[in-house]
């Protein structure tokens, strides 16, 4: 086709917008809030939790009660709680005066720590100094508050509703592990020292003695923790769980990659069984000669919401090992269906006060999704391979799966006994009828 004939169309010169450039500009200067650069530092420690597990899980990373830290603050449904902050907080003046503590003391103390704490917060806090600093002192001494009161080493109102009404307490258990509503726990030890006796407890026993109401353990466990240094309230239980000899356990070299295991309904065909073990958390688990052991663990609200918010708070924040996880994915794995609940329920090795072996089973299923997870690099990784080649090992397995079939209930055993007395006379008949030819009487 001729060059010339082609249609020519006019050049359209584009002016640059004066008001879209500087725009432009200001955002290049702009630093992100929503997800601050400070988060991923290891001093950043509480997040928001990321939208795809709040897709799975709802309202379980949320307060339900009461609001603790900036996240949450001044919704309305958390309106009752607040107004008793500033009762606990007078409280607490009234004792501290005594000794020439005063209000001013405690903001002067939290202010020094403003700019550390704010950067504990994966999002931009948007409070002025005055705001966060009031915020930072109210929620800590409510805090602290509550657990002396809960612990009885304060005199309480006999008709406080917050300590007497029993399913306020469980909401408090609930709601001070959760990711959202936290505060630094530096700023609650500056506020504990500013009000603690000589003879006091330690803030970690005092709060481990706290939520122990919600997870029965024995006093000298909660003794091991005593002057633990945590980031918050979440991670100081977290970390009364990890076990002592805690270590990350890889592969032997000359082995392929390990994979996850099977439900416990294939595995015990194979010849593998559960069985409870006694251990300080329910995060000890071992696998020997064919059998894994594992604590008892009891599944209820206050452990569903601890352990999401452990697993969430371990997704997020960069110097943390993945052992929530790990164990997260070690029942996952067991479980598929209500049935693989139904028999860890009567090995003992899950307390149901949830609901329904469904539930239960819905509810471990949904903590396993969208989670990143390293099975190479955790402290179950030899547990994981060790499982799967004794599952795909030899003839054991071969004799497992024939007494799973054949005598796994006393029908099955019947069966296979009468089978095999019918085979016997079968074979006894057969050889008599033969004898009787090669010779006749």
């Amino acid at each position: 086709m001729d060059l010339d004939s082609r249609d020519h169309h006019p050049v359209t010169i584009w002016e640059i917008n004066r008001d879209r450039l500087t725009a432009m500009h200001h955002k290049l200067s702009d630093t992100p809030k929503l997800l601050s650069v400070a988060a991923g530092r290891t001093t950043c420690s509480i997040f928001k939790v990321p939208q795809t597990l709040i897709d799975i899980n709802g309202k379980s990373y949320e307060p339900h009660i009461v609001s603790i830290g900036p996240f949450h603050h001044g919704r309305p449904h958390l309106e009752m709680i607040e107004e008793h902050k500033w009762r606990f907080l007078r409280q607490l003046l009234n004792r501290t005066r005594e000794n020439g503590v005063v209000l001013e003391d405690f903001l002067k103390a939290v202010a020094r720590l403003e700019g550390k704490a704010r950067e504990c917060y994966s999002v931009t806090v948007g409070y002025t100094t005055d705001e966060f600093i009031e915020m930072m002192v109210l929620d800590g001494c409510f805090v602290i508050e509550l657990f002396r009161k809960i612990g009885g080493l304060v005199e309480v109102e006999e008709s406080d509703p917050l300590i007497t009404m029993s399913w306020i307490v469980s909401f408090f258990l609930r709601d001070l592990v959760r990711l959202e509503n936290q505060i630094p726990f530096f700023v609650l030890e500056c506020l504990f020292q500013l009000t603690k006796t000589p003879e006091s407890l330690t803030l970690a026993t005092l709060a481990l003695g706290f939520f122990n109401l919600g997870v029965q353990r024995p006093d000298n466990v909660l003794e091991k923790y005593s002057n633990v240094k945590a980031k918050h309230l979440l991670d100081l239980l977290r970390s009364s769980f990890l076990p002592q000899d805690l270590e990350l356990s890889t592969k032997p070299d000359n082995r392929p990659p390990p994979h996850v295991i099977h439900s416990i309904s294939k595995l015990r065909r194979s010849g593998i069984k559960l069985k409870p073990s006694e251990a300080e958390s329910f995060l000890v688990v071992n696998f020997k000669n064919g059998v894994i052991h594992m604590p008892t663990i009891a599944i209820d609200d206050f452990m569903c919401a601890f352990l999401l918010n452990s697993v969430a708070f371990e997704q997020c924040h960069s110097g943390c090992l993945n052992v929530f996880t790990t164990y997260v994915t070690l029942i996952d794995c067991l479980i598929n269906t209500y049935k693989d609940v139904e028999l860890l329920c009567d090995w003992n090795i899950i307390e149901n006060y949830l609901g329904t072996d469904a539930e239960v089973a819905t509810f471990i299923n949904n903590m396993g999704k969208d989670i990143s997870f390293d099975i190479d690099v955790c402290y179950l990784a030899r547990l994981f391979d060790n499982v799967n080649r004794h599952y795909h090992s030899g003839w054991h397995v071969q004799l497992a799966s024939f007494k799973y079939t054949y005598f796994n209930t006393p029908w099955s055993l019947v069966s296979a006994m009468a089978a095999l007395v019918l085979l016997i006379l079968t074979i006894a008949q057969t050889f008599y009828t033969i004898l009787s030819y090669v010779r006749p009487p």
